[in-house]
């Protein structure tokens, strides 16, 4: 044993608790608290927020029933990127690859050839009315 701890002892000789209160202060795990986690969430919260952050909360899984939503972006949006320059030109023709969904809401008037993962019937009707056509991924 240190050096240290042994001069407490020593110093302590002759007082019968060695500064620790009534003998019943230090006996179970009620004077600590509770066992292990106990009180995680109500007295000893200090101790979660600097060393145990991430004892709450789930992470990491998946539920079984749980779809993923693909993102989505309507008609009007692509005609607006088209006109912002935003999209690759070749022969008077943008194209737009999209990993996600087509929606039908809004008008479009500029031919693009849009390759994505779902396109809506609406969608690829004004796709196609305004001279643009529609590709689909190729499934593995």
């Amino acid at each position: 044993m240190p050096r240290r701890y042994q001069k407490k002892k020593v110093s302590l000789r002759g007082w019968r608790r060695h500064g620790h209160g009534n003998v019943k202060n230090r006996r179970g795990s009620g004077n600590k608290g509770g066992r292990g986690n106990a009180g995680l969430k109500k007295q000893k919260w200090t101790y979660t927020v600097k060393y145990a952050k991430d004892h709450f909360g789930s992470k990491g899984f998946v539920k079984k029933g749980k779809v993923k939503k693909l993102p989505s972006v309507n008609v009007w949006e692509i005609e607006k990127m088209a006109k912002a320059g935003k999209l690759k030109q070749d022969n008077g023709v943008y194209t737009f690859e999209f990993k996600g969904k087509i929606l039908g809401t809004g008008s479009i008037t500029v031919p693009v050839s849009v390759k994505a993962v779902k396109v809506t019937e609406k969608a690829a009707e004004k796709i196609k009315s305004a001279g643009g056509s529609i590709t689909e991924p190729k499934e593995a």
